[in-house]
């Protein structure tokens, strides 16, 4: 992440033109804690989106058979018994959100909340996929929380109790939406993330996490309740959020993607996502976004 001077000097124009970017909302920016944030991987592929070429045409590469981005373990789940034919390539929403607008992936899952908006995903797709011609379509409702040792031993019951009682956290890599979550939810508490006894490295998605727990190298890490259950671990609720697939318009009709979604529409679905606990699926397929 890169602050205003940061992303000024970085792309060598004043700072008052990125405050003037930010205002129009044309360059990928959150907001926390009151500063302007800017994802460096965003940046750089907002640069390339804007570059102009001597030559332009439709671009008709097909898209790689990869779902990129947020690790979610009922999609990771579905994706390998749909037999649908694409890989798994978990690295956070942001990475998600590049590897789709590179064509290195058919869908991007994603789940990243705008702090000024309190919207989820579209804020993010409108402004680094703009042109794209992609549609966004909902998964699921997670249920996102502190995942603890079974019983809870150090009585982790807040954000606030994390600093108060030391305890180690782990946490997720800086592209991860639950990462992005989690800074959100400490400044609501008014907790610095200075403030936290953090281990390394950050766990890569939310298996790593809920193992480090389990292991007994970290007391605590935000993450979905379904983890924590298959892990036999304690869960504090403390968000709810919406996690969705982006595709371009085209790949959405292509076979790997509706046999996905088809398969997520029978009985051993719904039964598997009420055997991993914390999800509602009852908007799956949903379309949220179409441009």
């Amino acid at each position: 992440m890169m602050n205003t001077r940061e992303v000024a000097d970085y792309l060598r124009i004043k700072e008052r033109k990125v405050y003037d970017l930010v205002r129009a909302k044309k360059i990928p920016c959150s907001r926390v804690t009151g500063k302007w944030l800017f994802p460096r991987q965003l940046i750089d592929l907002w640069v390339a989106q804007n570059t102009e070429y001597a030559e332009t045409g439709a671009d008709v590469r097909p898209s790689a058979l990869v779902v990129a981005g947020s690790h979610d373990p009922l999609l990771d789940w579905a994706v390998r018994e749909s037999r649908c034919g694409l890989a798994l390539l978990p690295g956070g929403s942001l990475d998600g959100v590049e590897r789709l607008a590179r064509r290195e992936a058919m869908v991007g899952a994603i789940h990243v909340l705008d702090s000024d908006s309190g919207e989820y995903n579209l804020p993010l797709i409108r402004q680094s996929l703009c042109g794209q011609n992609v549609v966004a379509v909902e998964w699921a409702q997670r249920e996102q929380g502190l995942v603890v040792a079974g019983g809870n031993p150090r009585g982790l019951d807040s954000l606030r109790a994390l600093r108060d009682k030391k305890a180690r956290v782990v946490l997720r890599q800086h592209e991860a939406g639950s990462q992005m979550l989690l800074i959100h939810l400490l400044s609501e508490a008014g907790v610095k993330l200075a403030d936290l006894e953090v281990i390394a490295p950050p766990a890569m998605n939310e298996t790593d996490l809920a193992q480090a727990v389990a292991d007994g190298k970290a007391d605590a890490g935000l993450a979905v309740r379904a983890v924590a259950r298959q892990f036999r671990l304690d869960f504090v609720p403390l968000h709810r959020e919406r996690f969705d697939l982006v595709l371009r318009r085209r790949d959405y009709f292509e076979p790997p993607a509706q046999k996905l979604l088809a398969f997520a529409r029978q009985p051993a679905f719904v039964a598997r996502a009420a055997e991993l606990g914390g999800y509602d699926i009852g908007n799956l397929g949903r379309v949220v976004y179409n441009a």
